[in-house]
């Protein structure tokens, strides 16, 4: 995985919070946040939180657990902790394969489109199942594939339009490039879960715009820095390219577009 698929930084975590939260992110974080509402009292740690849309979520379901949010880009969390929904939950800067925190900890994990940016996920899920108390459970979700998730082909049509050599974009490669059940079975085989339950859950997502949209796909993720290796000069341009494809298909005004992706459940 090459280092700029993984760096949130710069006006990056802002985008990706305004742009690529409503649409894409909170959907599923009230997803997640409805699956552990039977959780009343106790601990819970959130594994690569970024900007706090999930973390936001938890909160206001969750009010008697206690809730600490991780992230290995500090810049995400500093912008999460803005938030003033947030201000009871703790903030932590931490890398999701060694987690500085005590064996049997939490009485759940929670991890939001993060296990696909892991370099080991059998390593990360070995510390969720330390840090875990024997009962606890650990949910967490990964897009499915691209072509299942239409806005997002029509976004990578603009860009493959406008540089037509380059090959796999990070959208493909990382954010839908983790979504193999028998691996994701695997993987956590190799954390110490023995079970775990894989559903995929296909919700509507809202979006102000195709330029919103291509907004955040483009400047308010890694991507960013992928179409500035090979055009210095043209973040705008190629946002506008995306945004172009977008429109195309859905409409030059708000629209809603379907989400697909998998929700995987397991329990120490």
């Amino acid at each position: 995985m090459a280092q700029q698929d993984i760096v949130f930084s710069g006006s990056i975590p802002q985008l990706y919070d305004e742009h690529m939260g409503p649409a894409f992110m909170a959907p599923y974080a009230r997803d997640l946040a409805v699956r552990l509402a039977s959780l009343r009292t106790g601990t819970l740690l959130e594994t690569a939180a970024g900007t706090g849309v999930v973390t936001e979520a938890l909160a206001g379901t969750l009010p008697g657990v206690t809730i600490v949010a991780t992230d290995l880009n500090q810049p995400m969390l500093d912008h999460a902790a803005t938030k003033p929904a947030l201000s009871r939950v703790q903030f932590r800067q931490a890398d999701a394969s060694q987690l500085p925190f005590d064996d049997e900890s939490f009485d759940a994990v929670v991890c939001q489109f993060g296990a696909m940016f892991f370099p080991d996920r059998p390593a990360a899920f070995r510390e969720v199942y330390r840090v875990l108390k024997p009962g606890g459970r650990f949910l967490f979700n990964v897009w499915e594939r691209v072509a299942d998730n239409p806005v997002v082909v029509a976004a990578l049509e603009g860009l493959s339009r406008r540089y037509p050599n380059h090959g796999a974009w990070f959208l493909e490669r990382i954010p839908h490039g983790y979504r193999d059940p028998a691996i994701i079975k695997s993987d956590l085989s190799a954390g110490g879960f023995a079970n775990c339950r894989i559903e995929t859950v296909a919700l509507k997502g809202w979006a102000a715009s195709p330029m919103a949209l291509a907004t955040g796909f483009c400047q308010g993720t890694p991507m960013r820095a992928e179409i500035e290796a090979l055009d210095p000069t043209g973040l705008e341009a190629a946002t506008a390219a995306s945004a172009a494809a977008i429109a195309k298909q859905f409409g030059p005004g708000g629209f809603q577009t379907d989400l697909c992706a998998l929700v995987i459940e397991t329990v120490r």
